[in-house]
């Protein structure tokens, strides 16, 4: 086990998403989502326009928006299909934060459930590239 730990190769710092409209998807993850905008930058080398995001009191990995220039076709794979399964944030309020996504127009893919009679309360949502968000209300401990 020892030599597991040593092979470690760090933290996990982000996870990077592609997103066919960097200020739509800014606004929706800082105005919406609630995460704060750290840094946005060209990356001439591959074409590319990224976007750091996080939660404004730094807490958690950091979520990466990437705009390809170059990207000619962007669809999203019916969910059977898909590769990447979804990002998840934890919220305080369900109700509060299902109806500001009803106001929003964000879609709904799953209403809120609960996994078993004494878990989390879980929804699903999309931003507006398709990638499905999970909305997970902790119950108290």
């Amino acid at each position: 086990m020892q030599q597991l730990n040593q092979a470690r190769m760090g933290m996990f710092a982000h996870t990077s998403i592609r997103v066919s409209n960097m200020d739509r998807s800014i606004d929706f993850y800082t105005r919406i989502m609630g995460l704060k905008l750290l840094s946005r930058r060209e990356i001439p080398q591959n074409k590319a326009e990224i976007a750091f995001l996080q939660d404004p009191e730094g807490r958690g990995a950091k979520l990466e928006l990437t705009l390809f220039r170059d990207q000619k076709k962007f669809t999203q794979a019916e969910y059977e299909d898909r590769l990447f399964d979804h990002l998840a944030f934890d919220i305080k309020n369900m109700d509060e934060a299902i109806s500001k996504m009803r106001k929003e127009k964000v879609t709904i893919t799953d209403e809120p459930f609960r996994l078993s009679a004494t878990g989390s309360l879980i929804a699903f949502i999309e931003d507006p590239d398709g990638t499905l968000i999970e909305l997970i209300e902790r119950k108290p401990i």
